[in-house]
């Protein structure tokens, strides 16, 4: 990794965040969150922590084949926790702004959503665009535990965070080199259609 991130997480759903931890998708399809400051997105920090957020992911939401992530993140998790667990880090390595549909829906192999959510994701706030962001994902090799403050709820993307990670943190890629380059490379070749 070329940074280690700072005290600042990027909230995503937990099943996504397991799918990108897991190497089963590399990318985000981000529009700003309703308690954004601006309501726009934007990339905060080059390197953050993913932060699983549980709140609102549904199922029908998710193509057939990944719904179980929704049911194995809810599992373990309790609308009443104290704390969330860690275990996954990431650098952007491309910010790609969509405004068409035809982009979103040639993307569709190489995330886990349904078309109609990510088709949804370009719609709302139409005269804003749809950030892909190509994530650089890193397992951490010992996961910690971020108490869960007020600040960190609600419809927002980044969150500064109260307590400062571990020093000891380290973390492995997901993918080799040759794997992200070749997932990169396939979905920006996607795009140009």
């Amino acid at each position: 990794m070329g940074k280690r991130p700072g005290p600042i997480a990027l909230k995503e759903w937990a099943a996504s965040v397991a799918a990108l931890r897991d190497g089963l998708q590399t990318m985000m399809l981000r529009k700003g969150g309703i308690a954004e400051e601006t309501r726009d997105f934007e990339v905060r920090a080059d390197a953050f922590y993913l932060l699983p957020a549980y709140e609102h992911q549904k199922r029908e939401l998710l193509k057939e084949e990944y719904r179980r992530l929704v049911d194995e993140t809810l599992a373990t998790w309790s609308p009443d926790a104290a704390a969330v667990t860690i275990d996954c880090c990431a650098e952007v390595a491309h910010d790609i702004e969509l405004t068409e549909l035809d982009s979103v829906e040639r993307l569709y192999p190489y995330h886990i959503w349904t078309q109609r959510f990510a088709e949804d994701r370009l719609h709302w706030k139409r005269q804003r665009p749809l950030h892909l962001l190509l994530l650089r994902v890193y397992r951490l090799d010992r996961p910690f535990e971020l108490k869960l403050e007020p600040h960190y709820f609600g419809c927002k993307s980044w969150v500064e965070l109260a307590e400062t990670p571990p020093e000891y943190v380290t973390m492995t890629p997901v993918l080799t080199d040759g794997e992200f380059a070749a997932q990169a490379g396939a979905i920006r070749s996607a795009l140009r259609g």
